[in-house]
């Protein structure tokens, strides 16, 4: 109701008057004034329409106004920016640094958001099925997505850099660097013993700050970010033949409109997913 009335005194400041004085003419000059001249997105149209549908209609009597019906709204669906192959493995060649460099891979090997990837934790992999167990996503729903065998060696090695009983990303801190000169080794190992006493994951600003250097450095598409990532997985996936069934659920949509941008529903199993999503880990990792 707060927002309904709100719209009316929008109205009111915009005409300079009582609205309940309006013509109907005047009021379909303001939902082009809203259009046109203020641009505002499609759901604040609809918006306020319902909310002068209701004031005219309801509560002034303006039965007989057809201009309501009239205003006609449309969401603008802008394509994602997607990454061919090769220019995945190119901007993520660019992230130099280890611990930044695996949850960027993980991400584009598992369609994970990057809030996703950074709370992963050590008992949410399933080694025996090759799976990430991915908790309280958006929406807070769970879901399961295959992961590639060379994402799970990935995954272990990174685990031995710093041994955290919980996190596969732990933090590292403020300040992180050691004050003592120390040899690579040595620097690897403190490092290493800082990020197993973590009380939390790493930050998702750190990451979107080290992704937008890589971006930059790679002289890629510079609109790509990270979701970037999940955007390539999900296209390259169905240019390998996954469903788009299977594509949605590991994306963690809610329906399959939500996937129907990336492209046209076929019909594979799960475990040619596997193949598929190993396929793009060698690509990324030149065979390796």
């Amino acid at each position: 109701m707060e927002a309904y009335v709100a719209m009316v005194r929008l109205l009111a400041q915009w005409c300079g008057g009582d609205p309940a004085e309006l013509e109907e003419e005047r009021v379909r000059e303001y939902f082009l004034h809203l259009v046109r001249e203020k641009g505002l997105a499609p759901q604040t149209v609809r918006q306020a329409r319902a909310a002068l549908t209701a004031y005219y209609v309801e509560m002034v009597g303006r039965r007989e106004w057809r201009v309501f019906s009239t205003v006609k709204t449309k969401d603008k669906h802008k394509l994602p920016v997607v990454l061919t192959r090769e220019g995945v493995r190119q901007l993520l060649g660019a992230v130099e640094e280890e611990r930044f460099a695996v949850p960027l891979r993980l991400i584009y090997l598992c369609g994970l958001r990057l809030s996703e990837a950074l709370h992963l934790e050590v008992g949410d992999i399933d080694r025996q099925r090759l799976r990430l167990h991915v908790r309280d996503g958006k929406g807070g729903k769970d879901r399961y997505v295959p992961l590639p065998q060379a994402a799970l060696n990935m995954l272990t090695e990174h685990w031995k850099t710093h041994r955290h009983p919980r996190y596969l990303f732990p933090a590292m801190g403020h300040a992180w660097r050691t004050t003592e000169r120390l040899d690579p080794l040595e620097e690897a190992r403190a490092q290493g013993e800082r990020r197993r006493k973590a009380t939390h994951p790493m930050s998702t600003s750190g990451m979107q700050r080290v992704f937008l250097l890589a971006v930059r450095g790679s002289g890629l598409n510079k609109k790509a970010t990270i979701h970037t990532l999940r955007h390539s997985y999900a296209t390259h996936l169905l240019e390998e033949g996954v469903s788009l069934r299977y594509v949605s659920a590991y994306l963690g949509h809610s329906s399959l409109d939500q996937t129907l941008v990336y492209a046209h529903l076929t019909e594979v199993s799960e475990e040619q997913t596997q193949r598929a999503t190993s396929r793009l880990a060698s690509a990324l990792t030149g065979g390796a």
